[in-house]
C-alpha cells in the first residue's frame, strides 16, 4: 500500500518562477537565459530548456543585451551590478518570502544590529542573502561556531527558508542563549513547514518513505532526513528508476512525498511503477498561497 503525503510538491515560489520563464518564452521568444536552475529539480529545467530556456552559471555566458531571468532562490547585488555592466535586461523570479529575508537583513543593518543568518554554506538561497548586507553565516548542517561577541550586543537572527522546522529551533535556541537580547524572525517558509509535518505524521505510519526530489533541493533534503528522525528508512530519489529492490524487501506500507520543486509526475510515475494494491491520501494542511508576477509581466 502507498500513502500520499499531503500536501507535497509545487509550492508557490516555484509555480511563479516557471511561469515567469515559460511567460518570457511565449513574449519574447528563445533563447531565454536562466541565471542558475530556475529550482532545483531536472525534469523542471530540462523541460524548460526544452521550450528554449538556457541555463547558465554566470553572467559572462549571457550575451550582451539579452533577456535573463534570475533564479527562485534569490540573488546577491553584484549579480544585478554585472547584469547592468553587461546591458542585460533582468526580471527577478525570486521568491517573495525570500524578498522578505533580504529586506529584513537590511532593515536590520541599517538599525546597527549584528546579523546572523542561520542556513547551509554555499546553497544558492544563501548565496544571495549573505549577499544583501555584511552578516554572518551559522552553518545549519554543522557544528557551527557562534560569533565571538559580546552577550549584549544588538543581535538579528534571520534564517534560510528551507530548513529543517527541528534543526533550526536548537540553532535559535543556542544563539539566543548566547546572545539572549537577539531579535529572531524564523523564515522558514509556510511549504517547508507544511511538508515537514506533514511527512513527521505519515512515517509513523509506514515501513518505507520515499521523497521525491533532486539531490541539490535543500527542502527534499530536509524531507528525506525528518522521516528518518522517526526511524523509518528514508531515501530520497529523483524518479522510479533510482528505487533499489532491496529497499522493499520485508515493506509492506510505502509513504511517498515530494519537496517543493517537484513535478507531480514525478510522484505519478514512482507510484506506477511500485503497482500499489492501494494508494491512500493523506488528509493535510490545505494550500491557497500565490503571488503575484513580476512587475515586468503583469
Amino acid at each position: 500500500e502507498v500513502f500520499l503525503s499531503s500536501p507535497r510538491g509545487f509550492c508557490a515560489g516555484v509555480v511563479r518562477a516557471i511561469e515567469v520563464v515559460d511567460i518570457c518564452l511565449e513574449r519574447y521568444g528563445p533563447p531565454v537565459y536562466v541565471k542558475h536552475q530556475i529550482v532545483h529539480n531536472p525534469h523542471v529545467v530540462a523541460d524548460l530548456e526544452r521550450k528554449g530556456a538556457i541555463t547558465v552559471d554566470t553572467l559572462d555566458q549571457v550575451p550582451v543585451g539579452s533577456l535573463v531571468v534570475f533564479s527562485a532562490h534569490g540573488s546577491p547585488p553584484d549579480d544585478f551590478e554585472q547584469a547592468e555592466e553587461r546591458s542585460l535586461r533582468v526580471i527577478d523570479a525570486v521568491c517573495p518570502l525570500v524578498t522578505r529575508v533580504h529586506n529584513e537583513a537590511k532593515k536590520y543593518h541599517r538599525e546597527g544590529k549584528k546579523v546572523l543568518l542561520v542556513g547551509h554554506r554555499g546553497h544558492q538561497e544563501v548565496r544571495g542573502t549573505m549577499g544583501q548586507v555584511d552578516m554572518t553565516l551559522v552553518d545549519d548542517s554543522a557544528d557551527s561556531l557562534l560569533p565571538d561577541w559580546a552577550p549584549d550586543d544588538e543581535v538579528a537572527v534571520l534564517t534560510q527558508t528551507t530548513l529543517s522546522v527541528g534543526d533550526t529551533a536548537q540553532s535559535i535556541d543556542a544563539i539566543k542563549q548566547r546572545f539572549p537580547s537577539a531579535v529572531v524572525r524564523n523564515d522558514i517558509c509556510y511549504a517547508t513547514t507544511n511538508r515537514q509535518f506533514a511527512v513527521t505524521e505519515m512515517a509513523v505510519m509506514v515501513d518505507l518513505v520515499l521523497v521525491i526530489g533532486a539531490v541539490n533541493s535543500s527542502n527534499c533534503n530536509r524531507l528525506r532526513e525528518v522521516a528518518a528522525s522517526h526511524g523509518v528508512p528514508s531515501y530520497l530519489i529523483n524518479g522510479p528508476e533510482e528505487i533499489e529492490a532491496s529497499w522493499l524487501d520485508g515493506v509492506s506500507k510505502v509513504g511517498i512525498t515530494s519537496g517543493a520543486s517537484t513535478p507531480e509526475v514525478l510522484v505519478e510515475s514512482v507510484i506506477s511503477a511500485l503497482a500499489p494494491d492501494k494508494v491512500t491520501m493523506l488528509s493535510g494542511v490545505e494550500e491557497d498561497v500565490s503571488f503575484t508576477l513580476p512587475r515586468e509581466l503583469r
